[in-house]
């Protein structure tokens, strides 16, 4: 059976403004996934672990919420 991966989630709400993997990429535990602007602060979306990314939801520019889904990761 094919392992689930793991859905990295927003702690906080705001907007995509860079996202600095790729499909199919290694990352260490820590790394930094993507950065989300909130109240005209950049904050770091990190890695909860070592994995591969296997699915990015968000782009450049969108919009999330507290608790929306950002990158699958195995």
């Amino acid at each position: 059976a094919a392992k689930r991966g793991e859905l990295v989630r927003a702690a906080l709400a705001g907007t995509v403004v860079s996202i600095s993997v790729g499909i199919g990429q290694e990352v260490a535990e820590g790394a930094t996934l993507l950065i989300v602007e909130a109240m005209k602060m950049e904050t770091a979306v990190a890695a909860p672990r070592s994995g591969t990314i296997i699915e990015i939801k968000v782009s450049d520019g969108d919009a999330i919420s507290v608790g929306s889904e950002l990158v699958l990761m195995r």
